[in-house]
């Protein structure tokens, strides 16, 4: 076909036309495809976290039953294991007319002495209040430090042999980077109100007599701590050199140190030291609407990975 033929050009104008259409035709149906799967993702996940919810309502038709409520994760304000959420999930099950006992389950490393010591001292009170119904902390993977603290404020602590338990002490870490900004050639220029403001600051020099004061500090919160654990183990700790050395043991070797009255699972002591097998539990649970945009985030970032082909590579 002739290039400089009129016709010959109008041909290639319109199979370019054709082609631009049909590459927007298949980016409108690829979208398209998204924002359905988007829309079913979401009624999907609403559904679900609607029937969650309302399940999370549902209390047991016996006239007694164990109470749980669980401790998981770090021990923070911002956290699921905050001292506000334990609190009301434990608060919540001294209260309930069908509670013989409260079982507080442990899976923690520990967290903020504060918030650990809220909890401690609200089981304390609750205990008094609820005198016939007793509060015991069982410990899974792992309950140390500030978990170890709440724990120690049951009336019995129980563990699996190989759970990890104890760590009393207070610990406080950082990095000092003065010989890396020297090397690099940064000059640090920091400006206070107050002779000791900047006390620990990464960047500067340390000031023994600085160091010296953060330790008190630090070995104050550690005696608050052992104070803590004496006044709710009482006679039952075998104390040593290394029980408040901040060293973790496991189940057996806790039980022998008397960091712990037995060892059994949560279930094992719903029905053989409360006598009733049946569990219900009262863990708090997130706002329902948070947890639907974080599950509803989430569900997005898979469809549009699925639709764009998105994280498909895999090499085995």
């Amino acid at each position: 076909m002739d290039s400089n033929n009129p016709s010959s050009k109008e041909w290639k104008l319109i199979e370019k036309t054709m082609m631009q259409l049909g590459t927007e035709q298949r980016r409108s149906r690829r979208w398209g495809v998204f924002f359905k799967m988007l829309t079913f993702g979401y009624l999907f996940v609403l559904l679900f976290v609607m029937a969650d919810g309302l399940g999370d309502k549902q209390l047991s038709d016996s006239e007694s039953y164990t109470a749980l409520v669980d401790l998981r994760g770090v021990i923070a304000a911002s956290e699921e294991a905050s001292a506000d959420f334990l609190v009301t999930g434990l608060r919540a099950a001294f209260e309930a007319e069908g509670s013989k006992a409260v079982i507080l389950r442990i899976n923690s490393p520990g967290g903020s002495p504060v918030q650990s010591g809220y909890v401690y001292d609200e089981i304390k009170r609750l205990r008094v209040l609820y005198p016939d119904i007793p509060l015991y902390a069982v410990i899974s993977d792992i309950g140390a430090s500030g978990a170890y603290y709440i724990a120690a404020a049951a009336d019995q602590i129980y563990a699996d042999k190989a759970s990890l338990v104890g760590s009393i002490g207070v610990v406080a870490s950082g990095f000092g980077f003065v010989n890396t900004m020297e090397k690099l050639g940064v000059e640090r220029r920091l400006y206070t109100s107050g002779n000791h403001k900047a006390f620990l600051d990464p960047f500067s020099e340390e000031k023994e007599s600085e160091v010296q004061f953060w330790n008190s500090v630090l070995n104050k919160t550690h005696e608050q701590f052992i104070a803590k654990v004496k006044d709710g183990r009482g006679d039952r700790l075998h104390i040593d050199e290394d029980t408040f050395s901040g060293l973790i043991w496991n189940g057996e070797q806790a039980l022998e140190k008397g960091f712990v009255d037995g060892l059994g699972s949560a279930g094992y002591v719903a029905r053989e030291i409360v006598g009733e097998e049946e569990i219900v539990d009262f863990t708090p649970q997130p706002d329902p609407f948070e947890r639907f945009t974080k599950t509803l985030g989430m569900a997005a970032g898979k469809t549009m990975a699925s639709v764009l082909n998105i994280g498909n590579f895999s090499m085995r």
